[in-house]
């Protein structure tokens, strides 16, 4: 059962999110129920936590904005971008966001990123989304099979998986050649993610090795959404070393929280105090999510959770 959504309901949300002084887990409760919800509200109650001193919660505020592929909120999305003082995973989610909208009138301004932003994982981002505008401008829904219709784990994709038809090792030889454009291997990552199975998880894994932080971060996200044991050794590494991004640690924080074995929960306890707060917030939250889960209740609030429509 989902959020129901009322006025009174949505207001709770609204101030719950924007809080500042409430645990960063309970402002992600609040966060994860209103991306469910459309309207004025919602996204401008998202829009103002994408400019919250966590950037963290700024980053997933953005995300969760393209997901909903709302495109009312590509004005905000576009300042962000352009915001050099914000964090790069900021200005990264933002330029992804835009991607996901995908509206072709947003050609020029991630043009203009990608030319002149100073961080290379914002660059790629850019470059990445506006290979996904062409794509969505090119290819019409007709001509597409059901599984190329959207991702099976619900969520707006960078990239165009690749075709299905590809056997693992060729999507793996793409995937992990250094030569190849980023949104082959992005499409490379997300059809290995569709395949499944063990060959495709290790070439996954094998990825976490790429030189592109970027790719590196989507890779973790990837073998979070897939929650296969077998990426517990290779996502504790990442968590571990201190000199991997912290977009990437982040990832792998939040990728063993959905794994949630003995091994991945002790780890997420220890790194909950990692001086590197995108870190440490990843890991607080991932824990939170956990306990939830093992009382049988939701992370996001449900219509009993919030107050009633008097």
């Amino acid at each position: 059962m989902t959020f129901e959504s009322s006025p009174a309901r949505e207001i709770f949300l609204c101030e719950r999110l924007l809080d500042k002084s409430q645990s960063i887990a309970e402002r992600f409760r609040a966060l994860f129920s209103l991306r469910n919800l459309k309207g004025e509200r919602p996204r401008n109650a998202l829009i103002g936590a994408t400019r919250d001193s966590s950037n963290l919660l700024a980053h997933e505020a953005a995300f969760a904005l393209g997901q909903m592929q709302d495109a009312e909120a590509v004005p905000a999305l576009e300042s962000i971008l352009l915001d050099l003082s914000l964090h790069p995973i900021v200005r990264h989610e933002a330029a992804e966001a835009i991607g996901a909208i995908g509206l072709e009138s947003n050609v020029p301004l991630l043009k203009k990123s990608l030319a002149s932003d100073p961080a290379p994982e914002v660059q790629e981002t850019c470059e990445l989304a506006l290979r996904r505008i062409e794509e969505e401008k090119s290819t019409g829904d007709e001509n597409k099979s059901s599984a190329e219709l959207g991702s099976p784990f619900l969520s707006v994709d960078p990239a165009k998986p690749a075709s299905l038809s590809s056997s693992v090792d060729h999507l793996r030889e793409v995937l992990l050649n250094e030569e190849n454009a980023m949104y082959e291997r992005y499409a490379a990552l997300f059809a290995l993610r569709n395949h499944g199975g063990n060959g495709a998880v290790d070439a996954i894994i094998a990825a976490l090795g790429a030189r592109s932080a970027l790719l590196r971060h989507e890779v973790a996200y990837v073998l979070g959404q897939l929650q296969d044991k077998a990426a517990s050794v290779a996502l504790s590494h990442v968590l571990r070393d201190t000199f991997e991004h912290p977009m990437v640690r982040h990832e792998a924080a939040e990728a063993l929280g959905s794994i949630a074995d003995d091994e991945s929960v002790a780890l997420l306890e220890e790194f909950a105090k990692d001086p590197e707060l995108i870190v440490s917030q990843s890991c607080e939250v991932a824990l939170s999510m956990l306990e939830y889960e093992r009382s049988g209740k939701s992370f996001e609030y449900l219509f009993m959770d919030a107050p009633q429509v008097q």
